[in-house]
């Protein structure tokens, strides 16, 4: 079975609204003529008349007048359908944004990102899951609507990007920590015994930009213990010896407590970007979430 010819149907509405060919030829810049053999379609589709003379005019048959009562509103759904997307009402919108986010993200700006959601939209919902590494799957298939980190290699070349914030390594160790006094030298750095921080498995023996900045000063440094987040390497610095190493403003919160100082290194700073699939660039919902996004990170 062949598919219908949809235009038929902005015919029919034209031939229904003017009650003649003519008319509905004006309406629709067409010849009468051109008018005439679209409705011979309409009456060879739908099997009926449609519209049939009278006197000097044409009158609807009552499978026409059946068709009116539908043609109106389907052809209003058609044309909302096809005009831009009417400006988001967050009063009344009731959606969940997911966010993939590293640990320390909800710690630093959860609380200013959730204040300005709930003032705005308050039936919005917001659930936060783990980002255990760079895999862009999830914002491809739907499953996360936002993520932040580092715009990398392994990143998806079709996603869009945002910077938030510049970010930089730093070193953290408990109070009263000998690091804690006197001048901090590359070698008093690196002397110490560290906790490193490895998100996913299969990362040991890879040098990153903290060990490369250390193998230019002809140093290295004894890694202690190896844990998978910021928040466990500052729970060991906070009650050992060991040093920990980790992003300053990523983890502002929580550092409470903890010593923090500048590396006596040569590291370039690094931005934490926004990233989302192209197919929800234009939704206005996503773009108010990243404009909240962006606000709360720039506080």
């Amino acid at each position: 079975m062949s598919e219908p010819d949809l235009n038929l149907l902005l015919t029919l509405e034209a031939l229904l609204a003017e009650g003649s060919v003519a008319g509905a030829a004006r309406r629709l810049r067409l010849s009468p003529s051109a008018m005439s053999r679209s409705l011979a379609r309409l009456r060879a589709a739908t099997g009926d008349p449609l519209l049939v003379r009278a006197g000097r005019g044409l009158v609807p048959s009552p499978r026409a007048l059946a068709l009116r009562e539908r043609i109106g509103p389907l052809m209003q759904d058609a044309r909302a359908a096809l005009q831009p997307a009417a400006p988001v009402q967050l009063d009344r919108l009731a959606r969940e944004f997911v966010l993939r986010t590293r640990e320390g993200f909800v710690e630093n700006f959860g609380a200013a990102l959730l204040s300005r959601v709930t003032a705005e939209a308050p039936r919005v919902r917001l659930r936060f899951v783990a980002k255990p590494d760079k895999d862009s799957a999830p914002l491809r298939d739907g499953s996360v609507d936002l993520e932040t980190g580092v715009v990398s290699e392994t990143s998806g070349p079709e996603l869009r990007t945002q910077a938030l914030f510049r970010d930089r390594l730093v070193g953290v160790v408990r109070q009263g920590h000998p690091l804690s006094l006197g001048p901090l030298t590359p070698e008093r750095y690196a002397d110490g015994r560290h906790v490193a921080v490895e998100r996913r498995a299969g990362q040991a023996g890879r040098a990153g930009p903290l060990d490369q900045a250390l193998g230019a000063a002809g140093l290295q440094r004894s890694v202690a213990v190896t844990v998978t987040g910021f928040t466990q390497a500052l729970a060991l610095a906070r009650d050992t010896d060991l040093i920990a190493t980790v992003p300053e403003r990523h983890t502002g919160h929580l550092r409470n407590g903890l010593h923090s100082f500048a590396l006596p290194l040569a590291l370039d700073a690094f931005t934490v970007s926004m990233l989302w699939h192209p197919r929800m660039e234009a939704d206005a919902a996503h773009r108010w979430l990243r404009a909240c996004v962006r606000d709360a990170c720039a506080t």
